[in-house]
């Protein structure tokens, strides 16, 4: 992908004096008393700042977090929280602006926090009056947001194109790193790893990597509506059986390239879906009709596994079990240590499987975790995201 790279900008002195517009994702989430209670996102921002700053440029940061309504701020809607957060990280004080459209006062060496860009009226429809006005603002416009990055909103997409210089920060940079190597130029076996609870919301991306990979691994629910289309039982489980026609044509699109969409032989099921239901293995051809299919059982999870520890490429988007409850994490489990112990680059995105991942505690085995949920989707689907489409643009102009 020919974009231009910040890291680059700053390399040959280009950002020296220069004012400097990060647009990160900081969308973290808040309790009732407004503190941050996970804050990955806010120390992900870091590196950019840091590198804006090193290079000698006026520095200002903005981010939406929550869904505020435009030209209504609430204090609730407040990036305080993450002004606070961001000074501790990076050791300095970090002043919050608000109204900042039409200017902001900042010197080179300093840095500042924009207040939640979603207020500002036209954000969200990318209205060019706005977008010229904050283009206006900067010498040097920097998307570090991936989170973002498939939406075409006025700090993700209408900024870069009246921007005099626009710009992929580190952490876009190393998203659009890892996704070339895992969907645009794979190791094979290319296995990705598709769950959750609806083949519907899944459906394109399912499509998609049908023609692409090498082996489909489908969980959760998902692979209930598979076990329907492979014509067997699965008594009271979740499951879309309006879209068996959709699965089994997906296993067809596999078969005909010689790559395949392994079944459950094996599952966990339950009678009821709680957190001390009493959890039963059984065959894939021994489901009651009031059974509930809670997890992969042990025998197709090893068989998934050594398939895992052979592939080159791995993309994971979903847990494959209900995991939260203890009984029904031994597939995922077994996935994740199978995906940490793989040779495979891998690349994990969303956020039950974030979720996963902490729970096992694999962060440093994974090749490469995407800090973004919808984006990182829309690229499985195959979809160009806007924020990379304007970057492109801007970069070959």
């Amino acid at each position: 992908m020919n974009i231009i790279r910040f890291s680059d900008l700053c390399a040959q002195g280009k950002a020296q004096g220069q004012r400097v517009f990060i647009r990160s994702d900081l969308n973290v989430p808040l309790n009732d008393a407004g503190e941050i209670t996970e804050d990955t996102r806010v120390r992900a921002s870091v590196p950019a700042i840091e590198m804006a700053l090193k290079a000698g440029a006026a520095v200002m940061v903005t981010s939406h977090l929550g869904r505020p309504t435009e030209g209504e701020f609430r204090p609730e809607d407040s990036l305080a929280p993450v002004a606070r957060r961001l000074s501790e990280l990076l050791g300095r004080d970090v002043p919050l602006v608000a109204n900042w459209v039409d200017g902001v006062q900042v010197e080179p060496g300093q840095v500042v926090l924009l207040e939640n860009c979603r207020v500002n009226v036209g954000e969200k429809k990318n209205k060019e009056e706005l977008a010229r006005k904050l283009a206006a603002l900067c010498d040097i416009y920097v998307n570090d947001a991936f989170g973002t990055a498939h939406r075409a909103e006025g700090t993700t997409y209408g900024i870069a194109q009246f921007a005099p210089v626009a710009c992929a920060g580190p952490l876009l940079s190393a998203e659009i790193d890892a996704i070339t190597k895992a969907l645009a130029a794979p190791a094979r076996p290319l296995a990705a790893i598709v769950a959750g609870s609806k083949v519907s919301t899944k459906l394109t991306i399912l499509q998609s990597l049908s023609r692409n990979v090498d082996q489909l691994i489908v969980g959760g629910g998902i692979a209930n509506t598979f076990m329907l289309a492979a014509g067997l039982k699965i008594g009271k489980s979740l499951a879309e059986p309006d879209l068996v026609g959709e699965a089994k044509a997906v296993i067809e699109a596999m078969a005909a390239r010689g790559a395949d969409v392994p079944v459950p032989t094996d599952v966990v099921t339950a009678k009821a879906f709680a957190a001390d239901a009493p959890a039963t293995v059984k065959k894939a051809t021994e489901i009651e009709d009031d059974d509930m299919i809670l997890d992969i059982g042990p025998e197709t999870a090893a068989r998934l596994a050594e398939q895992l520890r052979k592939a080159g490429t791995i993309v994971w988007n979903g847990p494959v079990g209900v995991f939260e409850f203890d009984q029904f994490a031994n597939g995922t489990r077994v996935i994740a240590q199978a995906i940490a112990e793989s040779p495979a680059f891998s690349i994990a995105g969303g956020g039950d499987t974030l979720a996963a991942i902490a729970k096992y505690g694999i962060e440093d085995k994974v090749g490469y975790i995407s800090t973004g949920g919808g984006a990182f989707l829309e690229v499985l689907e195959g979809k160009t995201l806007p924020a990379f489409e304007i970057l492109e643009k801007r970069a070959s102009a």
